[in-house]
């Protein structure tokens, strides 16, 4: 690292102009990066993708979405019946109206389950294409106005569905730019305060080029296979948040070593030796949490860890370079006026870690307690999509909901699920299909638009939305009973299509936490010439994950604290691919902070101070600087939670509270409290396993009591 610095240090000026030039280019190629992104769920090889393909192949729509309901409600005093003949005209019309869509009613079926109990509201199933970019909307007008045209006059058209609840009665919130200066302006407050000079403006650069960079080396992945739109809006604002941290890790350390004494130069190339490392190995381990999502067979989990690895390594490579470069030019005159001195460590947190440290056993409880009641509500937790009334709570689609629940129609009607059956074989195949418990109806559409090359398409209602892993087992059992029965040809759907990820991605999970676990400990062991230190690390990051996951337990899927924040009611399940997602992030995201103070307590200790010596200065050094980093972070996640779709708000407030548990419960109390307790056991690295990592074996010291340790608590 310092042979690095000296070189960034000689061609600081080289190196400004390289990043400026990757700016430039990264900036012009963002906007055909993100339309290179798709919008794909699928999951190659598992059966309810193979049917969807099937379905799509013959009627070209329907198996990976959900469908529309169209809604007409006959004015009061008239009925549904009597006027067959014109709502059977007006839902017919949204075939002819809107391309490639299929209309499954009661003039195609000769199913009354299409009326309300008042027989005043009638509805139809449309299913139509899956779309293919992420800002193109569901069909919900063109519905709305083919069936307006022909429906009776004083009638009511209503068009509802899970799309449609989704986007609500808005715009969908801000785009991608919107959203990261919102972030960016969060952490320009959070620096003013950590640097009170013009150096706050520093880390907002570096971020920048890092943002820019990474959609630069984003472009060529999308010409080698499929990226996910996902990953713009975790480039932007992960990426903001990441490389603030760490370009402001770095220049603390630097006014830290300059208000010791030390030149412009000497200072810059110690910041990098004892920071940047930080950096260099923080990087790495969120590099891992991400990379581990290509064992997974889900090409939209892959290409996340794909593309998202390439945040940490932009940030890692900006901040390691731009920004020692900056310093080592015009850093000096940047910092002013020089209001805030890193010569001595911060009173506040070093008070508070030598009360940490004296009542460790206490603090160790009070976390474990805190820790404890968030993992017994993870274990109630319940994987799969929002329900109907959490994805809005008012506009059209919402009123045309109200009106068929009232009327008794199940919310089954909005989670369907697709049999392809032979066209000879369908009436038998949705009679036997039909008797499984759970099944409300059983429908075979005489319609057109509903068979093809001697294929038909049976749809089944459940009595209930399958929206979760609890509420899938009706799907299961229709898996179950299609499974070799005579003239069925796939199950699709967007319950087979969770029980089709909970197999393909849970059941590899163990894999996918196995190979983060080992590789990151390896690499910490490295990092801190400890074997106990790292398993640590690993065991902690994986408590506080399932905090984490008990949280979104409570605020969303039990809806303590989702309505009042987000006007969002609960949601009965957590998305199914938010978990892995939060696991993926936060695993290295949150080890961060770890590095950085272990790396601060290690280098303490390494200087001849006792083990709780070491931890007090440690910590009294990175608290401050661990908080603002978290904070930043976390501003970064708020912006990301105020974007489109309940899904993308789950992810987002989940990422933000972990990363706030993290930076308080987890490394204000567990860290110090347990290093305190291991003493000099923390210190250990046989001579074998230092030779095989090539590193210093490291063997612990003999501690003198040190009297400053807790002459200062209570005082």
């Amino acid at each position: 690292m310092r042979r690095w610095a000296e070189f960034v240090l000689r061609h600081r000026r080289w190196v400004g102009v390289f990043w400026l030039l990757v700016l430039v280019a990264g900036g012009a190629s963002a906007s055909r990066t993100s339309d290179r992104l798709t919008v794909d769920f699928s999951l190659p090889g598992q059966p309810g993708t193979e049917a969807t393909s099937l379905i799509v192949q013959a009627v070209h729509n329907g198996g990976n979405t959900t469908p529309m309901l169209a809604t007409v409600t006959m004015p009061e005093g008239q009925t549904i019946t009597g006027n067959e003949d014109a709502v059977a005209q007006a839902f017919a019309a949204i075939e002819q109206g809107v391309p490639d869509t299929r209309v499954v009613d009661e003039a195609n079926t000769g199913d009354t389950a299409f009326r309300t109990d008042d027989d005043r509201t009638a509805y139809a199933m449309v299913f139509y294409p899956f779309p293919q970019t992420f800002d193109a909307k569901p069909p919900t007008e063109p519905i709305r106005t083919a069936v307006e045209g022909a429906v009776p006059s004083g009638a009511v058209v209503g068009v509802t569905g899970i799309d449609a609840l989704a986007i609500g009665d808005d715009s969908g919130g801000p785009g991608v730019l919107t959203e990261t200066l919102l972030g960016g302006l969060g952490a320009l407050l959070v620096l003013a305060f950590v640097f009170a000079s013009m150096l706050a403006l520093l880390p907002l650069a570096v971020a920048a080029v890092s943002i820019l960079a990474t959609f630069l080396m984003l472009l060529p992945l999308t010409y080698l296979t499929d990226v996910s739109f996902i990953v713009q809006f975790l480039v932007a604002l992960v990426g903001l948040g990441v490389a603030i941290d760490y370009s402001l890790i770095l220049v603390t350390r630097w006014r830290e070593e300059r208000d010791h004494g030390k030149n412009n130069h000497e200072a810059v190339v110690a910041a990098m030796e004892t920071a940047g490392q930080a950096v260099l190995f923080s990087g790495l381990t969120v590099a891992i949490g991400l990379l581990a999502l290509i064992v997974l067979p889900v090409p939209f989990m892959r290409s996340i860890g794909m593309g998202g690895a390439l945040i940490p390594f932009a940030s890692v490579m900006v901040t390691l370079s731009l920004t020692p470069a900056i310093l080592g030019g015009i850093g000096p005159r940047v910092d002013w006026p020089k209001i805030r001195h890193e010569n001595k460590a911060s009173k506040g947190w070093t008070k508070w870690a030598r009360l940490v440290v004296r009542r460790r056993v206490a603090a160790l409880l009070v976390a474990l307690l805190a820790l404890g009641l968030l993992f017994v509500a993870f274990l109630g937790i319940k994987i799969g999509a929002a329900s109907s009334d959490s994805l809005a709570q008012s506009g059209p689609a919402v009123t045309a909901l109200h009106t068929l629940e009232d009327g008794g129609i199940t919310t089954g009607a909005l989670t369907p699920i697709e049999v392809l059956t032979e066209s000879d074989q369908a009436s038998s195949v949705a009679a036997e299909l039909g008797k499984i418990q759970g099944i409300d109806a059983a429908l075979v559409s005489t319609g057109a638009t509903s068979t093809a090359d001697g294929r038909t398409v049976v749809v089944l209602i459940p009595d209930g939305e399958t929206v979760n892993s609890r509420s899938v087992e009706v799907v299961r059992r229709v898996k179950d009973a299609a499974d070799g029965m005579p003239g069925v040809l796939g199950v699709a759907g967007l319950g087979t299509a969770q029980v089709d990820f909970l197999h393909a991605v849970y059941g590899n999970f163990p894999l996918m936490l196995s190979l983060i676990a080992l590789l990151t400990y390896v690499l910490l062991v490295r990092a801190f010439r400890s074997l106990l230190l790292p398993l640590k690390a690993v065991i902690l990051n994986l408590v506080s994950l399932t905090a984490v996951y008990g949280a979104m337990v409570l605020f969303w899927q039990d809806g303590h604290g989702s309505d009042a924040l987000f006007g969002i009611s609960e949601t009965g399940a957590v998305t199914f691919w938010v978990p892995l997602m939060v696991f993926a992030f936060l695993f290295g995201l949150s080890m961060d902070y770890e590095v950085f103070i272990l790396a601060r307590i290690r280098e303490e200790y390494d200087a001849g101070h006792p083990t709780d010596s070491a931890v007090i200065e440690g910590i009294g050094r990175t608290g401050r600087l661990v908080t603002s980093a978290a904070l930043i972070l976390f501003l970064a996640f708020a912006a990301l939670a105020s974007g489109p779709g309940t899904d993308l708000k789950v992810m987002a407030t989940g990422l933000g509270f972990g990363i706030l548990l993290d930076a308080t419960v987890v490394r204000s109390l567990l860290v110090p409290s347990l290093v305190s307790l291991f003493g000099r056991w923390n210190w250990y690295l046989p001579d074998g396993v230092a030779r095989l990592l090539r590193v210093e074996p490291s063997h612990a010291h003999t501690e003198r009591p040190d009297q400053s340790t807790f002459s200062q608590v209570g005082k």
